[in-house]
Formats: structure tokens, C-alpha cells, sequence
């Protein structure tokens, strides 16, 4: 069965879900699946597209036979420039043409059910709220964040829990009650809630190298030490018991990399 057979989406809201699912897929490709998108590149094999699915799912597969498409289809060959390239190269090249090939879809639908000036514009300000794949892939849509994170660091505090980890707030709660506490302990508490709130708004800006969503206080979140991106912890399948043990976290995307060189 061929899993590129698809269903038309008809409202700015269907697409725009159409283009959020193709895009999850594309990202897991190009990130967390990364080596199995690697090997399934290779460059023996016939001209080869990347798909990215409504249901989050990617594939790596030959183009469609029937002239004209029933929809757009992605760029062709993507296999023949893997070995002729730096991997951090070609994967960006690969998630630009991953871009352009969403918002072809996404156009298509649009003219296809005739959205007018206002559908269009609905539809394209919903799509630029997200980053792209290739500032997902190259971490351009974390930079400014990870400079404002290196600013926040220089209080000193080095603990798991905050510099590798960050568990739900749900889970950081005060179990007794304290006892009373004097003016000067009061303002220094105010001053140290003051730094959490600045710290959870440049976290909330932070977004998961793997899926691309933002960072949520209700999730655990967890950063590589070596690339320095931050991955919600279900997307990397590492748990806060987990995170506990590691002593240096290392994402799929890095860990891969070592394996291959």
C-alpha cells in the first residue's frame, strides 16, 4: 500500500494541521530518526524524495509515477549528495528543501479550494509562527535563547536539576510548612521568585530540538551536553529518574555522529 495516498484538507484549519504533521515528520527524520534516514539515503540507490506525512510519520521513497502529481512532490536525488557533503550540511539542505516543499502543499491546498486574499494570509501568519526545519535542524531558532540562557547562568547554580534537567513545577512543591521568616528573608525570596520567572520566561522561548514545540512548565525537559540543545524528555525517551543517572546526556542527533566518525 502506498502510504503517500492522502486526504484533502478544505479549511485554513485542515491545512495548517496537514502542514504541522508533515513538518513533525520531516523533523523526526532529520533529527531524532536521523540515523535511520542516513542509511535509508544511500547513494547506490535510484533518485530518492523524503516524505513527511499528515500523521507525523516520514518516509524515504522513489517519486510518484503519475505526471502530473497528485500532489506536489519533494525534491528529487536527495541520496546522490549524501556522501559528496559534511552530514551537517547535506541534512541542512535536505530540511530547506523540506521547507519550500511544505509551503508548496500548503499553497496547493490553498488555491486548489479556493482561499482568498484573507484564507491565504490566515493560513501563511499561522505557518511563520513556527520555525522552520532548517532552523529547527541547525538550532538558528534556539540562539538567541541559548545566549539569554549563558547570560541566566552566572549565578552559579550548577545542579541537575536545573542546568541539565527541568522537571514539571507540579513536581517542585514545599512538603512542610516553613517557619515564619523576617523582613530581609522576605525580599530575598521575593528577589530569588523575581530570577524564576525571568528563567521560566526564556525557557518557555527555548523549543525541542527534536519536535520543534516550545517548552512547557508541565514537561520534562532535558539539555545535551554536547550540542547544547534542549529536548522535551519524551521525544528522547529519557525519564527524570533517568536523567538522574546521566552524568553527561548526549541527544540521538550527537550520539550518532560519534558513531559514525
Amino acid at each position: 500500500m502506498d502510504s503517500r495516498a492522502q486526504y484533502n484538507p478544505r479549511t485554513v484549519e485542515e491545512v495548517f494541521r496537514d502542514f504541522k504533521g508533515r513538518r513533525a515528520g520531516l523533523i523526526k527524520a532529520l533529527t531524532s530518526d536521523v540515523e535511520d534516514f542516513y542509511s535509508q539515503c544511500d547513494p547506490e540507490k535510484e533518485n530518492l524524495c523524503l516524505y513527511g506525512f499528515p500523521s507525523e510519520q516520514w518516509e524515504v521513497n522513489l517519486p510518484a509515477e503519475e505526471v502530473p502529481p497528485e500532489l506536489p512532490e519533494p525534491v528529487l536525488g536527495i541520496n546522490f549528495a549524501r556522501d559528496g557533503m559534511h552530514e551537517k550540511d547535506w541534512l541542512s539542505l535536505v530540511a530547506v528543501h523540506s521547507d519550500a516543499w511544505l509551503l508548496g502543499i500548503a499553497f496547493y491546498f490553498g488555491a486548489r479550494f479556493g482561499f482568498d486574499k484573507a484564507d491565504r494570509k490566515r493560513l501563511f501568519n499561522m505557518i511563520n509562527e513556527l520555525p522552520t526545519i532548517f532552523e529547527v535542524v541547525t538550532g538558528a531558532a534556539k540562539k538567541q535563547v541559548k545566549e539569554k540562557s549563558s547570560a541566566s547562568n552566572h549565578s552559579g547554580s550548577k545542579s541537575k536539576s536545573s542546568s541539565k534537567a527541568r522537571a514539571p513545577e507540579s513536581q517542585v512543591r514545599q512538603s512542610k510548612p516553613l517557619p515564619p521568616k523576617d523582613e530581609d528573608e522576605e525580599l530575598d525570596e521575593q528577589d530569588d521568585d523575581d530570577d524564576d520567572e525571568e528563567d521560566d520566561d526564556e525557557h518557555g522561548e527555548t523549543l525541542c530540538g527534536a519536535c520543534g514545540d516550545h517548552y512547557g512548565t508541565d514537561e520534562f525537559w532535558i539539555c545535551c551536553d554536547i550540542c547544547e540543545k534542549w529536548f522535551h524528555g519524551k521525544c528522547v525517551k529519557i525519564t527524570p529518574a533517568r536523567a538522574e543517572h546521566i552524568k553527561q546526556y548526549k541527544c540521538p542527533s550527537c550520539t550518532n555522529k560519534r558513531v559514525r566518525t
